[in-house]
């Protein structure tokens, strides 16, 4: 058995991953990546983001095709896959990893593919994919496993027609119909995409409304709109157990009912990938959701053992991960760090349309007694997206009435996620750059979605002046 010595050693090649082992390689430190994928990306780029992402546009492109006055002229449709649609992604997920790979060869990373696990907080015993087994030294230690979908231990994973968020991945035809459990980020998004699929969708929600911490108003949107879809939505549901025959799976609530689907897609949260790091030969100890405690520098009880990312839980978004790796690595160099994530960190849900905001809600601003405003744009006013069909949705701005101050800003419709950064730059300016007027006074090009926040700020002033 060898033994190799570094001066940091990443555990984790995701996104918080990456951040941390570029940067200390920037700053000239001998750095290693573990990873137990033989491809570097992380979930991320192979089970997450990357693959639903490619195959919410692919469905997306397939769907305004059929939907096009061309195609139906001549009564053409395209009728694809779910696995067919699925393959859209694997060019993207290969392009991916070429780059990322090419990044560690840049900076003179070595890259161990195998498991890891400390054996005490300087070694780590990193099993090969090739059945060799190394041991790895270092000062420091950056862990960013990331996350995996939460599995109850009440329900058979290997039951036919039951999948997560990863393995639904793996559908080979496009279901008939299914039962989504979990109406969060996830499970609202798959709603989504199978309902435009034009699948049954029962959409599963244990608690009373759609993603509660989105804007009341863009809830209410995001809900008329899958049920206007035909998605069936029931709040307030929990779950007993499931029985499945190979041909349907039938989910049991505890409210007697039962819904009987082909395949039953469970979206309940996610659980952080700290179980099998031999924490507990080191006294770290991750809480029940396997998230591992770290204070704002991200050093865990050990100081020099930093963790980042969806291991650590929230914001749990890759590229929020992205910066923690970074800040987390410059203090393991330095030994301070100036820089935090940004406090208002935006949501891109990818629903269909999509859902982005940053800053407070309504609902939270009324509770701290902030005498605010709110200026609407709808998007069925706006040429351009008269021009291109996509007219459902809306920007809507929240302001201090008073000082005209942007407080938040949150937006439904197509390219939401897109449009969002344009607010969010002039928030994070400083008085008086970050008022109404700045939308008011500038000139947009036209026609552009960006000329809703024009439309919006004027809406807004009109009700203050």
């Amino acid at each position: 058995m060898s033994e190799q010595s570094y001066d940091v050693i990443v555990i984790g090649s995701g996104p918080g991953g990456e951040g941390a082992a570029m940067k200390a390689a920037k700053e000239g430190k001998n750095v290693a990546m573990v990873d137990k994928d033989l491809r570097v990306g992380g979930a991320c780029t192979h089970r997450g983001t990357i693959p639903s992402k490619a195959l919410r546009f692919a469905i997306a492109q397939m769907v305004d095709t059929n939907d096009s006055p061309i195609f139906k002229e001549q009564r053409l449709n395209i009728r694809l896959t779910f696995s067919q649609l699925r393959r859209t992604a694997e060019g993207v997920i290969d392009r991916q990893v070429n780059m990322r790979r090419s990044f560690y060869e840049r900076n003179d990373i070595d890259i161990y593919s195998g498991h890891g696990r400390f054996v005490d907080p300087h070694r780590l015993e990193v099993d090969l994919r090739n059945g060799m087994t190394e041991i790895l030294t270092a000062d420091s230690f950056v862990i960013a496993t990331g996350s995996r979908p939460y599995r109850p231990d009440n329900l058979d994973f290997t039951l036919p027609g039951v999948y997560d968020s990863d393995t639904i991945l793996s559908l080979d035809k496009t279901p008939k119909s299914i039962t989504i459990y979990g109406a969060g980020v996830i499970g609202c998004e798959y709603a989504s995409m199978f309902r435009r699929l034009k699948c049954k969708v029962n959409l599963v929600n244990t608690r009373l409304k759609l993603l509660e911490f989105l804007d009341d108003e863009i809830i209410d949107a995001l809900a008329y709109h899958l049920r206007d879809r035909g998605v069936l939505i029931r709040h307030q549901e929990s779950f007993d157990h499931i029985e499945s025959d190979g041909k349907n799976v039938v989910v049991f609530l505890k409210s007697g009912k039962q819904l009987r689907t082909d395949v039953l897609l469970w979206a309940q949260g996610r659980t952080g990938n700290s179980d099998k790091l031999g924490l507990e030969t080191i006294d770290i100890v991750p809480n029940s959701r396997g998230h591992i405690p770290v204070n704002e520098n991200y050093q865990t009880s050990h100081p020099h053992i930093y963790a980042v990312g969806d291991v650590v839980g929230y914001p749990s978004l890759a590229s929020a991960a992205y910066d923690q790796g970074r800040f987390a690595a410059t203090h393991l160099v330095t030994g301070e760090c100036e820089y935090h994530l940004v406090q208002q960190i935006p949501t891109g849900i990818y629903t269909s349309p999509e859902i982005s905001s940053v800053g407070p809600t309504e609902r939270e601003l009324t509770e701290a007694k902030v005498p605010y405003e709110v200026g609407h744009s709808y998007f069925k006013s706006i040429a351009r997206a008269q021009i291109t069909g996509k007219t459902t949705g809306m920007l809507k701005l929240l302001f201090h009435r008073d000082t005209l101050e942007i407080l938040a800003i949150h937006c439904f419709g197509y390219n939401a996620s897109e449009i969002i950064h344009i607010g969010q730059a002039i928030m994070s300016q400083d008085p008086p750059d970050n008022t109404l007027m700045y939308f008011i006074n500038t000139t947009f090009n036209y026609p552009t979605m960006a000329e809703a926040y024009r439309v919006a700020a004027l809406n807004g002033y009109n009700r203050v002046r």
